[in-house]
C-alpha cells in the first residue's frame, strides 16, 4: 500500500506517519512537509491514499487534492487531516475525498478510514505465485492461471493453503474424500496428485512452493501471495476484500469460513 503524507508542520507529519505505522504496520509511506514538492511526490510514487493537511502555505490541501485527482490520479483516496472542520462539505460534495480527519488523530481514527475507504485498494503482491481464497479458490503464477490434469490436484492445494503448514497424507485422504467411507482406497489417486501438483509448478519455475516429507506434504507460505494469509496479519486491503465467502467450491472449507466471520 503506497501512501503520501503531506503537512507544513514537521512534527504533523512525524506523529501522522508514525500513528499510520500503528495501524499497518512497515506500509510504504512518503512524507512530505513542502506542499509545493507533494505534486512530484505524488506522481513519483502514484499514492493509493493520501493525508492531507489543508491549511498549508503556498499550495493549500485543497489545491493539492484536486491536482492529484486531475493529473494524478482520479482514484487516488484522499484524506484530510485538518484542525478545522469549515471545509468538510466542499471536501465531500466537489473533491469527492474518500475522509476528512479532525486534528489530533488516533489509530482508530485512521484504521476506520482506512476500513472504509472510497476506493478499495487492490490486494497486490510482490511474488510469482498469487492465489485467491476469497470467494472461490484460483490459483496464478506470473498472473496466469494454472492448470492440472487431474482436476482434483487444484483442491488439493487450496487444502495446503488453508492449512498454512504441513498436511499427512492420511489427513489429507480425510478432507479430500470426507463422504467416503474407504479413503485409503484412494491413496494411490492421492499420490498422483501430489506428484501433478509438483511437475506442474517445477515447469513454472516455482519447485520450490512445494515441500515434501515421509507421510507429509505443504507448501512454503513465504513464496506466495495470498489473500487469506494477508487477512490473518491485519492487512486492511485483504480485511476489505473479504465479503464473506471463502473457497466456495468445497465444503470442508466451511470450518475456515466460520472463523474467519466470527473474528470479523
Amino acid at each position: 500500500m503506497r501512501i503520501l503524507v503531506v503537512d507544513n508542520e514537521e512534527l504533523a507529519v512525524r506523529t501522522l506517519c508514525n500513528t499510520i505505522n500503528k495501524v499497518i504496520p512497515n506500509t510504504d509511506i512518503t512524507s512530505v512537509t513542502d506542499s509545493r514538492e507533494a505534486l512530484d511526490a505524488a506522481f513519483k510514487i502514484r499514492p493509493e491514499i493520501a493525508f492531507l493537511d489543508i491549511d498549508m502555505p503556498g499550495v493549500n490541501g485543497l489545491m493539492l487534492a484536486k491536482a492529484i485527482k486531475e493529473q494524478v490520479d482520479p482514484k487516488t483516496n484522499i484524506i484530510f487531516t485538518t484542525g478545522y472542520s469549515e471545509y468538510l462539505e466542499e471536501a465531500f460534495t466537489r473533491l469527492r475525498v474518500s475522509g476528512y480527519l479532525l486534528k489530533p488523530i488516533t489509530p482508530d481514527m485512521v484504521k476506520s478510514e482506512i476500513d472504509n475507504l472510497r476506493y478499495p485498494i487492490e490486494l497486490k503482491g510482490q511474488k510469482r505465485i498469487r492465489i485467491r481464497t476469497f470467494g472461490t479458490f484460483e490459483v496464478y503464477v506470473d498472473d496466469k492461471p494454472v492448470n492440472f490434469h487431474y482436476s482434483k490436484t487444484k483442491e488439493l492445494l487450496a487444502c495446503l493453503v488453508d492449512s498454512g503448514g504441513m498436511c499427512s497424507i492420511a489427513g489429507l485422504q480425510d478432507i479430500l474424500w470426507e463422504d467416503t467411507d474407504d479413503k485409503a482406497d484412494h491413496r494411490s489417486y492421492l499420490q498422483n496428485m501430489v506428484s501433478d501438483l509438483v511437475k506442474e509448478f517445477g515447469k513454472l519455475g516455482c519447485s520450490d512452493l512445494i515441500i515434501r516429507k515421509y507421510g507429509e506434504i505443504g507448501i512454503d507460505s513465504s513464496k506466495i501471495d495470498c489473500d487469506y494469509y494477508e487477512y490473518r496479519q491485519g492487512n486492511p486491503a485483504a480485511v476489505n476484500a473479504f465479503k464473506g465467502i471463502y473457497m466456495s467450491q468445497y465444503s470442508w472449507a466451511e470450518n475456515t469460513l466460520g472463523n474467519l466471520l466470527f473474528h470479523k
